[in-house]
């Protein structure tokens, strides 16, 4: 087996959070229109994204990622931390 290393690239992220949920919603509705806002079981905000592995979801505390051709994912915050560093 062979082994790889992820090349270096530079992504476009927004941490959603409660403060800055609204701005996060324009920031991924911009981008891709594929995004809506919705609540959680719990009435907590969330966001929405069509991904090609199905509909996401990004709660509070997620890092919403734009990847390397446009399109949007959502990934958990400690993930984010060990993957990412501010360019």
């Amino acid at each position: 087996m062979s082994k790889f290393r992820k090349k270096p690239v530079v992504i476009e992220a927004m941490h959603f959070t409660d403060e800055s949920k609204d701005r996060a919603l324009r920031w991924a509705k911009e981008a891709d229109r594929n995004c809506w806002a919705a609540d959680d079981a719990n009435g907590a905000p969330i966001i929405k994204i069509k991904t090609l592995e199905g509909i996401m979801a990004a709660n509070l505390g997620d890092w919403i990622i734009k990847g390397v051709k446009g399109e949007l994912y959502p990934c958990k915050p400690d993930v984010f931390e060990l993957t990412y560093e501010e360019a």
